[in-house]
């Protein structure tokens, strides 16, 4: 067995399905199904259920699991002791990222940063902030939006003030009634917009919400006059030359997504991460 294996069953039991981890690990199904069987026979066991709808592990199966999180967890602890120990930058940096993030900035500072560490391996997942809270304690480091964690060390990156952007003025002295369209976010990011149209109902009133997955579809779908949109400043380009739009204030105050840096304590011991966390921090986002 080798530690990959113990990796697929991990992903397979967090995935659910054979075809989405296959997506996932950029492989072909029948490859991931012909891992599973060779696994399966190692250990003489049924370890996953196959229904129509998902994989679900048998007693036996949930034994092998539980060895695998610890033969994973021991063996990137090896891979972690063995970077410290080495005056070389190397070992594994694992990144859980922001999709906004992820698109907008990370690809210049991974560049940069592989290009000067060659030697360390980059282990990238990028998602909503909110899904990448749960499973933080995965990575090194999180980048993540809204609120910061509490139970880690964290930097605030900057701070990225909304606007609302429209193909139509906003009007002054009467009410602008329109469509809003919302991308797929974490739900801090609806609650401010929720929150700011709740006190500023007597000028805008959303006719019907459209959401759709991404932030890049939002953007056209507004460019196409199908409704209004509430976009971060760092995504907006040059939309605020080009389009209508206010910023979203309360109490005289802008209101923003802040973009956090947060990592366990003690992580910076490793010198891939340190050198990761100085190049975040050093950088010049908008």
């Amino acid at each position: 067995m080798k530690i990959e294996d113990y990796e697929l069953l991990l992903k397979l039991n967090e995935i659910g399905t054979i075809r989405g981890t296959a997506k996932v690990i950029l492989i072909s199904q029948p490859a991931v199904t012909q891992r599973l069987k060779y696994i399966e026979e190692y250990f003489g066991v049924t370890i996953f259920i196959r229904t129509s709808k998902q994989l679900m592990p048998t007693p036996s199966g949930e034994i092998i699991l539980n060895y695998a999180r610890k033969i994973v967890e021991q063996e990137n602890a090896l891979k972690d002791q063995l970077a410290k120990s080495s005056s070389e930058v190397q070992g594994t940096l694992s990144i859980a990222c922001s999709s906004v993030i992820s698109q907008r900035f990370l690809p210049a500072i991974l560049g940069e940063y592989t290009a000067k560490y060659p030697n360390v391996t980059i282990d990238l997942v990028t998602g909503i902030s909110e899904d990448i809270r749960r499973d933080h304690k995965n990575y090194h480091v999180s980048i993540i939006r809204g609120d910061k964690l509490k139970d880690s060390q964290c930097i605030r990156l900057f701070a990225d003030p909304l606007y609302i952007f429209d193909t139509e003025p906003f009007p002054t002295r009467k009410l602008k009634e329109r469509p809003l369209i919302s991308f797929k976010s974490d739900d801090s990011m609806h609650e401010q917009v929720d929150n700011w149209l709740y006190y500023h109902q007597e000028k805008i009133k959303p006719l019907k919400m459209m959401t759709v997955d991404q932030i890049e579809t939002c953007k056209q779908f507004m460019k196409q006059g199908i409704g209004m949109a509430v976009l971060p400043e760092s995504v907006s380009d040059s939309m605020k030359e080009e389009y209508p739009h206010i910023p979203l204030e309360l109490n005289g105050q802008p209101v923003t997504r802040d973009t956090w840096l947060c990592f366990q304590e003690g992580v910076r011991q490793l010198p891939q991460v340190n050198h990761f966390i100085k190049a975040l921090t050093y950088t010049e986002y908008i």
